[in-house]
């Protein structure tokens, strides 16, 4: 079922989720080589907790095993999606993949955004580039009047154009005070298809992008995520409220572009 929001809701949604950008804007300042992620973990976790919220992430139930253990997910490199955090330092040109969300008063934040980490080699940084330019490009299409294809095929086109991988199997989601809600926002789609887009409605859409094949694994952890080619993969993510007959970001990178500077 699809639950459309209130004025008041939105209000609720964009203060959950600029909480979440604040917290990415936190991290974007000691990511460096030589950090771990469990670190980055830990200080995203207070963070949100110093700020009245929960960390959504923690404790989330998995179908496959046991759930979530911490309050991010960290995806390195090949890793897409849902890779846990640990002691392995990053490296000189590693990309990491921040998935975060928070519970503020009763609604959810949700936002991902790809670091690079010291000196990434341009074809990376390509990728990007490529990727978040098509988080906006379906973004841009998310009218009222059009429907969650419009903006799926937006993603995908921007991608294939450039060679890339459109994973298929992880998606967009509404979201309000469940952190995953309807419809599912997928990545790859026709124009003119699936659930209209009215005002109200707020998603969180997700491009998860790779450099070489689509194809994905799960690692025996049962969480983490990896492209079976071994190439990276690339994840951004904004949760927009369908607004006055257009999308409004309620997430943001401003910050963390502030201080990372322009890498591409």
């Amino acid at each position: 079922m699809i639950f459309l929001k209130t004025e008041d809701e939105i209000d609720l949604l964009r203060s959950a989720n600029q909480l979440v950008s604040k917290t990415h804007a936190e991290l974007a300042k000691v990511i460096k080589p030589g950090v771990t992620t469990a670190q980055l973990d830990k200080i995203a976790e207070e963070f949100i907790r110093d700020h009245g919220a929960i960390p959504t992430f923690k404790g989330f139930p998995n179908p496959y095993g046991g759930p979530f253990p911490a309050s991010i997910c960290a995806s390195v490199n090949d890793e897409v999606v849902h890779g846990i955090p640990n002691d392995v330092p990053l490296k000189d040109g590693d990309i990491v993949s921040i998935d975060c969300g928070t519970l503020l008063n009763g609604f959810c934040g949700d936002s991902c955004y790809t670091f690079c980490v010291g000196e990434v080699a341009d074809e990376i940084k390509q990728l990007l580039k490529v990727t978040k330019e098509s988080l906006y490009k379906g973004i841009e299409v998310a009218l009222v009047g059009k429907r969650i294809g419009d903006i799926s095929h937006a993603v995908q086109a921007h991608c294939e154009k450039h060679g890339y991988g459109v994973v298929r199997e992880f998606v967009g989601h509404g979201i309000g005070k469940e952190m995953h809600e309807d419809p599912q926002v997928p990545n790859y789609g026709r124009p003119g298809n699936g659930p209209l887009l009215k005002n109200g409605l707020c998603l969180a859409i997700e491009p998860m992008i790779t450099l070489g094949s689509p194809k994905i694994g799960m690692m025996p952890d049962r969480w983490t995520i990896k492209t079976l080619d071994g190439k990276c993969a690339a994840h951004f993510e904004h949760t927009i409220a369908i607004h006055h007959g257009k999308a409004e970001i309620l997430s943001s990178f401003e910050e963390i572009e502030k201080i990372e500077g322009k890498l591409y």
